[in-house]
Formats: structure tokens, C-alpha cells, sequence
């Protein structure tokens, strides 16, 4: 079940991620591939629900968020999240959070958002893992592609016990033998700008696109849910990283649905 979260209040650097989930669903649904996934999947129009976007304000958002998803899971939807900046997976695990006890969450982003506060806000979009982490809404943490760890951010992941395979410890797809439920946060900027220039913070060094699938189809258990965020598409260059978020969109509804 897709769903729109077109939020970025708490962006950082450049707002823009909120426009992010229509153009997204377009580059999907784009004529110029077809509804397969590589695991041999086909995407058709009957397996794939949309609960189309939220309607959001800055205050309140957080809530609204959490009870989408509480919805969607109590009907027994898989939610799929289209941010939207990466403060989104905090409410969006805590509905994951309060149904699933034994969730492993796996994080692919350049950035561990791992900031007890950044820019006084506890919410940024620099911190939701700190807070998912503090509440307890998952078991385990993973993070992928991580290339800008501070000392503040080692110290935090120590201090939760977060699983960091940095990118320069790549491949590590014997990382991901995980049990249980999975939940997927897909921060775009994990890829290198060269194949995802519509970020808002550009680090290269990066992802390409196939190390990304190859992680994504290694992740062992049941995935439950995912999100993919902080496409920022004031900052595309010909629509090339709205394709790449549909590529990795599928590539995730099709292992959700093989599963």
C-alpha cells in the first residue's frame, strides 16, 4: 500500500522533499519500463493499493502521520511511505513500533540521523533514530552507506548499540541475515549524486543504484513496511532521480509481495 507523506518541515538545509510523492508515483507508473521487478515480480495494477498523500500541516503532523499508518497496518496493509524528509520514519515506526515487538529496521542513507538535537530541533530530520531508538520501536538497527559519522553520531550509535556498515566497509550484504520483521528506511542521498543528484545534501562517494539492489534483495525476514525519502526534486536534473525512486520503489514492493 503506497502513501504519500509530503512533509518537510523539518528539513535542515533546502525544503523541497514534500513535493516529492506524485512525481515519484509518475515515474512508476512511466511507460518507459514495464511492472516487473528483477526478482521476477509483476507489479500490476491490482497489486499495488494507494492510499494516495496526506494532507499535513507542520503542527500536528507527526500525529497524523502515526495514525495513517496505524490505520493501514490495522487493516492489514504493508505500508509503503513516500517522503517527505527523513523526520517521517519517527512517527511512521512508532504506529510500526506498537504492533510489531521483534522489528529489525534497515537504514540505507549517507547520513546516521542519529543527532540527539540538530539546529535546536529534536525532531529534524537529523534525529528521527535517535528518537525510534530512545523509544524503543525496534529491536535492531542497521545502517548502510554511512560516509559523514561525527563523534557526536559514534558516541549515539554506541550508546543505542546501532549495527553502522559504513561505505567504505561495502559490500556487506552478509550484514543483513536478519529474522523476523523488517522494516525498510531508504534515504536517497545514499546513492552517489552521479546517479541521484535530486537531493537536498549531495555526498559523494556514495551507492551506485546496483549496490543498492543488491543490498536491498540480501535482507533476509519478513518485510513488513518501508519508506523512501528526502528526494528533493527542485534538485533533479532531467527527472533522473525520480526514476531511480520508482526503481528502488519497485525493487521493494517486489520483494514485500514475493515474501
Amino acid at each position: 500500500m503506497l502513501l504519500g507523506v509530503p512533509f518537510d518541515a523539518n528539513s535542515s538545509y533546502q525544503r523541497g522533499p514534500a513535493d516529492a510523492p506524485p512525481l515519484i508515483r509518475e515515474a512508476f507508473h512511466c511507460d518507459s519500463s514495464n511492472s516487473s521487478t528483477e526478482s521476477g515480480i509483476d507489479l500490476g495494477s491490482d497489486s499495488v493499493l494507494d492510499a494516495g498523500d496526506l494532507s499535513l500541516l507542520a503542527d500536528g503532523a507527526f500525529i497524523a502521520i502515526e495514525s495513517a499508518v496505524a490505520i493501514l497496518l490495522d487493516k492489514g496493509q504493508s505500508p509503503v511511505c513516500l517522503g517527505g524528509d527523513h523526520s517521517i520514519t519517527y512517527p511512521i515506526l512508532r504506529a510500526f513500533g506498537k504492533r510489531f515487538a521483534d522489528l529489525t529496521l534497515v537504514h540505507f542513507d549517507a547520513h546516521s540521523d542519529l543527532y540527539e538535537e540538530f539546529q535546536g530541533n529534536r525532531y529534524s530530520h537529523a534525529c528521527p533514530f535517535a528518537r525510534i531508538m530512545e523509544e524503543g520501536l525496534v529491536k535492531r538497527l542497521i545502517q548502510v552507506g554511512i560516509r559523514t559519522m561525527n563523534a557526536h553520531q559514534r558516541k549515539q550509535a554506541s550508546r543505542f548499540g546501532v549495527e553502522v556498515v559504513e561505505m567504505r566497509e561495502l559490500p556487506a550484504v552478509e550484514r543483513f541475515e536478519t529474522t523476523g520483521s523488517v522494516y525498510v528506511s531508504f534515504d536517497i542521498d545514499v546513492l552517489d549524486p552521479a546517479f541521484a543528484p535530486g537531493v537536498s545534501h549531495r555526498e559523494p562517494g556514495g551507492m551506485s543504484v546496483r549496490e543498492a539492489i543488491t543490498h536491498l534483495h540480501a535482507i533476509k525476514g519478513d518485510l513488513v513496511g518501508a519508506d523512501v525519502v528526502e528526494f528533493n526534486p527542485k534538485q533533479d536534473v532531467s527527472q533522473l532521480t525520480a526514476m531511480v525512486c520508482a526503481k528502488i520503489l519497485k525493487e521493494i514492493l517486489g520483494k514485500m509481495i514475493a515474501e
